[in-house]
């Protein structure tokens, strides 16, 4: 019988479910946002009514939740992209470096909001 490599415990897997995760994630806010857009053109009581709601505390780490998960996503999608379309000496170290890169690039952006709303 063949052993298959666990591959659920590799780091580049939980690179593969950060990028389709938040990928979902992000999917099932839009509509929310282009709602809120469409307030904004028909409808400002509603809309200053929602600007009012939108500075709580709850809302506002919502808000940094997904900027998070922009940053998981935009990350990711370009290791994918390196990935497909770069040749590298040794594609494996470079592959898994990625990984790390994305992860703090999100944090850093995440830091960066939560510096600009708490700070001011």
């Amino acid at each position: 019988m063949i052993k298959i490599k666990n591959v659920h415990k590799h780091k580049a897997y939980f690179a593969f479910l950060g990028h389709r995760i938040s990928g979902l994630l992000l999917g099932i806010f839009l509509p929310v946002h282009f709602y809120v857009l469409g307030l904004a053109l028909n409808k400002v009581d509603k809309f200053d009514s929602f600007l009012k709601f939108s500075e709580l505390p709850g809302v506002k780490f919502a808000e940094w939740g997904l900027l998070i998960l922009l940053g998981t996503h935009l990350g990711f999608g370009l290791r994918i992209l390196v990935i497909e379309f770069v040749q590298w000496p040794t594609p494996r170290s470079i592959r898994l470096n990625w990984i790390s890169w994305s992860m703090t690039f999100s944090v850093i952006i995440g830091a960066v909001f939560l510096v600009g709303v708490f700070g001011s």
